[in-house]
Formats: structure tokens, C-alpha cells, sequence
């Protein structure tokens, strides 16, 4: 096979791996008296399912049921497809390929291809879609399985426009159907998901224990309450063997939903643990740590998307209740068992804020009170005017309710907004530390092994963070062994020197984090790099198969392989790991072009 053209597809696919490396590097509560706290729920309790809740609360179920997240993932039947509009065209102008979506014999399908100018397939990807993520109000998206990994399709459906389109995220590149769908992401979209530790976008051949989310999210595992019916036992009050959120301390409530909706810019699972190991009841913070970059004067929060807990604590509402006998959560106006529609939703939240305010309350003029009739059918629409809904930056044709409870249109963030950090943590806020909300400004910051991974989470769009990771890291390898033996520290060390160009201390930290835990594909990406630049090319080339043995479906580690079996002059290979990529990836336009090159 001729041998010139690939020596030239180096420079290339240097520039085209230093872009990639940067993206590899996520009923109204009244005032009354105090009521009994929710005692610690017993922890050999275990996860039983909804079904068996609805055997004795049926009418909750029913309710349940009917709402965003009792239908917030849903298996693609016969029956299911007839919901749904499953015949649409698009086409995507900025990469030039064209997208189908399709039922055929009771399945889904979606399709990507494209064609040259006398209308030849170039390539045709299709697969079979199995689920469908979402409720539609403002649309649902679909996942795919391949090879026990789940994927986003590339169309979703979105209601306002009423067609499909690009699904979120798409905007920014063709990812073709192999944008994976990681645990922290589905843990918030389905019941019970069983991903395998270690593996990114990986789950057990049974994904999920149950679709939707359901009972137990909220109040936690429930064998043991399901025992204790079962033997006719009784408690009075507070019960121990199922977790209550009406009875938990305003963060313990708060922090079930802070576990889903408050992304935050970076959120850091504690070491050892993963996003199964939350159960009600308990801190968040035990298990996943939420950051938020601090908002300026210039540059205040405006973003809704899942930023619902972050919105509400800066509101009036919320903070001028927090010394009160009954302080806001997020459970004083949402009650998770009914979600109201249509016609009903003004007189449902009416009723919310009229357990504080009064209809004298509002200062507004009475014709614009009453205007909300005509969209409404409700005057005095209180949500209409205090809490609008705004489109979403990220996410095409789609809006969410601004949850800062606005007085006026025109109200400032309060002073306290660019006042939350702290001394021990200057440029991150902790939205979800442990312990009761009263003065979080004496809250210690998290520890350095958590803040070095928010930090580096934040590097690829905040590279002004690189100075804090440096500083957190240096402040990990000076503490001793504690924190320095981790495989996570070891990473970021090795990850450091190969920067600075200490080849053989990054070698020995990165094989160090590797003993630790060998299920790191982006470790053995730097050791092939620290490789290559130690004059060791085959070295380089059995640590980037071994990163793509260990996360297949990630395009930046297979075009690694591909750069480091070109650059050591293994034609043969190179060609044939081009052909295997496109076989993956076939949407890569680029890799196409670089094949056709190698085979002139």
C-alpha cells in the first residue's frame, strides 16, 4: 500500500487531537407546630420498587403516575408508538448530513446519512431507538443501546416547534449516535439505572431495575417499611423504616432535589462512591459535592436550566423565611405527587403563594392583575408575572420557569448573591454543604481532593481555574499520603508534570494511579503521550489500545491510537484502526477525508 500520504496526516491529526484532549480532560406547607423530625431510616433497607408501594397507597401511585417524573423514561412499544410522531426529515446545513426518523414493525429507528452529488450514500448509520426520555412539555429525547452502552440519539422532539430537531448539545458537533449517556445524567432521567462502576456509558444488560423515577428516589429504599406492614406493625409519628421528606430538616428536603435539579458547573462524587449511593435522608454532600462559579455584577446568574435551588436561594421568598418557624424549601410549593396542568396550574400556585401573601399583597394595577384572564383564564396569575418562564440557552425551542421569585421585573440580585463564598474556598460556592443552611460562610471548604476535581471539571471552559488546580494539587502532594495515594491525585499529578515536561516523574505517578485503579483510559492516554515524547513509540501505541480497550466509544481516544500507529510508522495498522473508527464513528467526516488521504 503506498506509504507517503501518511507521514503528511500527522501534523493534522496533531492539531485535531489537541482540541479533542481539551473536551476529554458532568401541598403548600402551612405554618403549624413543630412537627416531629424524620428519625435515621434503617440502613439494611433495600431498594423493592414502586409496585410495591401502589399495593397500599394505589391513589398516590395514580397521581404520581401522571407527572413529569413519574413518566420520565418510558420504553419504546408497539403500543407507546402510537403517541408519538415517529415520521420526520432533517437536515443539518452546517455538517451537510441528512437525518431520518422512522417506525418499522413496532420499532423506532433514527437514521444519519449523506450522499454525494449524484445522490450515493456516502455513509448510512441506523439504529433502533429503546427508550424515550422526557414527557413532552417541552419535548423528549431517545437512547440507544450498543454493546451494553447507552447513547442520545441525535434528533429529539421538541412540542412548541412541533418537529424533531438537533437533540441538546448537538449545536456544538455532530456527535451521530455515540454521545454517551453517563450515570450522572441518567440517575436524574429514570428510576433505578444499574451502570457498571468504572466504565463510562456502560450498564448492566438489564439498564434499568426500573424506568421511571419513582417512590423510592424521594423516600428511599423501602424493604423495610414493606417488612414492617407486611407484620401489621404501627408507629406513631415519625416512622423509621421510610424516609418522609415533609419530616427532614430544610436541606436534608432541599437536598433529594438538589440531586437532580441543581447541576451546578461542576458536581464531584466522593471517592468511592457513585450517584446510587445517595438515599434520602441523608446529605448530598456524603455523595456528590455541587459547585457553582461565583456570579458577578457584570456577570449575574441567569441561567434556569437546572439551576432551580440555586434561583430559589436567592430570592426574597426564600431568604427572608430561613429564621422563621417554617422556612421555604423547595417542597413548600411543589408536592412531587401532583403536578398540575393546563388550566389549573395558576389556581394550583395561587394557592401556594397565597399561604404567605395576601391578594392585598400586590401592588400592582388591577387591569394588569387582571390581564392574566386572557391567557390564563385565572386573574391574578401570580407565576405569570413572579416567576416567567424563559427560554433555554442550551436547549432549542424549549422554556423553564425562573424560579428567583421575582417581586418586579426589574429587581436586583440581592447583595448576598456575590457574597457566598468563602475564605477557604474564594472562587467556588458549595451550594449543598452538610449540615443546617444558618451561616455557611463558617462551613470549612470541601476537601482539597474534592476541590482539585471540581477544579479540573471546569478547566476545558474556565482555564483561569488552572492556577487553583495547580495550588489545590501541590497543597495534596505536601499532606502526605492520605490524600497523595489516591488514584485520582496520582492522575492529576502525573497529568501536571506531563505538562511541565517532567517525563519521569509523570511516568511513575500515572503507572502509580494505574495500580491504584487500572480503569482509567484518560491515565494510559498521558502515558502514551509521556511515551511518545520519551523516544518510546511502541510503549505509546499499547498504552493508547489499552485506553481504547477501556472506553471503546470515545472518538479522541481512538484518534490517538491512530496518530500514535502513524507516527511509528505502523501503516498496516493505522489504516485498518481508520476503518474500525469510521465503522464507530461514521458521521467523521474529517477521518474520512484522512483515510481517503492514506490510501492515495
Amino acid at each position: 500500500m503506498p506509504r507517503r500520504a501518511f507521514p503528511c496526516l500527522l501534523a493534522t491529526l496533531a492539531v485535531l487531537l489537541i482540541s479533542s484532549a481539551t473536551a476529554t480532560v458532568g401541598q403548600a406547607e402551612k405554618p403549624k407546630a413543630k412537627r416531629k423530625t424524620q428519625p435515621p431510616q434503617s440502613a439494611s433497607s433495600t431498594y423493592v420498587g414502586s409496585a410495591a408501594c401502589t399495593r397500599c397507597h394505589l391513589s398516590i401511585a395514580n397521581q404520581f403516575a401522571k407527572t413529569s417524573m413519574g413518566r420520565s423514561l418510558t420504553a419504546i412499544t408497539p403500543d407507546f408508538l402510537k403517541t408519538l410522531p415517529v415520521s420526520a426529515t432533517y437536515y443539518d446545513a452546517k455538517s451537510g448530513h441528512h437525518f431520518e426518523v422512522h417506525a418499522e414493525d413496532g420499532k423506532l429507528y433514527q437514521t444519519e446519512f449523506q450522499t454525494d452529488a449524484a445522490g450515493k450514500d456516502i455513509f448510512r448509520n441506523t439504529h433502533q431507538l429503546e427508550w424515550i426520555v422526557g414527557t413532552g412539555e417541552n419535548g423528549f429525547g431517545a437512547l440507544l443501546r450498543r454493546d451494553s452502552y447507552l447513547f442520545q440519539a441525535p434528533l429529539s422532539y421538541y412540542s412548541r416547534a412541533a418537529h424533531w430537531d438537533l437533540s441538546p448539545g448537538y449545536q456544538n458537533g455532530d456527535y451521530g449516535f455515540n454521545r454517551l449517556i453517563v450515570p450522572g445524567c441518567i440517575y436524574c432521567h429514570s428510576g433505578r439505572p444499574q451502570p457498571i462502576a468504572g466504565y463510562s456509558g456502560k450498564y448492566d444488560a438489564t439498564p434499568f431495575q426500573q424506568t421511571s423515577v419513582g417512590c423510592e428516589n424521594c423516600h428511599g429504599p423501602g424493604s423495610a417499611h414493606v417488612e414492617a406492614m407486611q407484620a401489621g406493625e404501627e408507629t406513631k409519628g415519625a416512622d423509621p423504616t421510610i424516609v418522609n421528606p415533609q419530616r427532614l430538616a430544610g436541606q436534608l428536603s432541599d437536598d433529594i432535589c438538589i440531586s437532580c435539579h441543581q447541576t451546578g458547573d461542576a458536581r464531584v462524587l466522593k471517592p468511592g462512591k457513585t450517584y446510587q449511593d445517595f438515599r434520602p435522608g441523608h446529605p448530598l454532600d456524603e455523595t456528590v459535592s455541587v459547585f457553582e462559579i461565583p456570579p458577578t455584577r457584570e456577570n449575574p446568574p441567569q441561567d434556569d436550566h437546572v439551576e432551580h435551588y440555586y434561583s430559589m436561594s436567592l430570592s426574597k421568598c426564600f431568604r427572608a423565611s430561613q429564621t422563621g418557624s417554617s422556612p421555604m424549601r423547595c417542597i413548600t410549593c411543589h408536592d412531587p405527587h401532583v403536578e398540575p396542568t393546563g388550566a389549573d396550574i395558576p389556581a394550583f400556585y395561587n394557592a401556594k403563594c397565597l399561604t404567605c401573601h395576601t391578594t392585598q399583597s400586590c401592588t400592582e394595577k388591577q387591569e394588569t392583575r387582571h390581564a392574566t384572564l386572557t391567557t390564563t383564564k385565572v386573574a391574578d396569575n401570580c407565576i405569570s408575572c413572579h416567576m416567567p418562564k424563559r427560554d433555554v440557552k442550551v436547549i432549542s425551542h424549549s422554556s423553564i420557569t425562573n424560579h428567583r421569585i421575582l417581586a418586579r421585573p426589574d429587581e436586583p440580585f440581592p447583595d448576598e448573591a456575590f457574597a457566598q463564598t468563602t475564605a477557604a474556598m474564594p472562587d467556588l460556592i458549595h451550594l449543598n454543604p452538610a449540615g443546617p443552611r444558618a451561616d455557611k460562610s463558617k462551613v470549612p471548604a470541601p476537601p482539597a481532593l474534592i476541590r482539585l476535581q471540581a477544579y479540573a471539571e471546569l478547566l476545558s471552559k474556565k482555564p483561569e481555574y488552572t492556577a487553583s488546580w495547580r495550588k489545590t494539587l501541590s497543597e495534596i502532594e505536601s499532606s502526605g499520603p492520605s490524600d497523595a495515594e489516591s488514584p485520582i491525585a496520582q492522575a492529576a499529578l502525573g497529568h501536571r508534570d506531563l505538562q511541565d515536561r517532567r517525563l519521569t516523574e509523570a511516568a511513575a505517578h500515572l503507572n502509580h494511579a494505574l495500580q491504584l485503579d487500572p480503569l482509567q483510559p484518560q491515565v494510559y492516554i498521558d502515558l502514551s503521550e509521556t511515551a511518545d515524547l520519551s523516544g518510546q513509540p511502541e510503549d505509546a501505541i499499547t498504552y493508547a489500545r489499552k485506553a481504547v480497550e477501556l472506553d471503546p466509544f470515545t472518538a479522541p481516544l481512538q484518534k490517538t491510537l491512530v496518530f500514535r500507529l502513524i507516527s511509528g510508522k505502523h501503516y498496516e495498522e493505522a489504516e485498518a484502526a481508520m476503518v474500525k473508527y469510521l465503522q464507530n464513528f461514521p458521521e467523521d467526516d474529517f477521518m474520512r477525508k484522512m483515510l481517503a488521504i492514506a490510501r492515495e
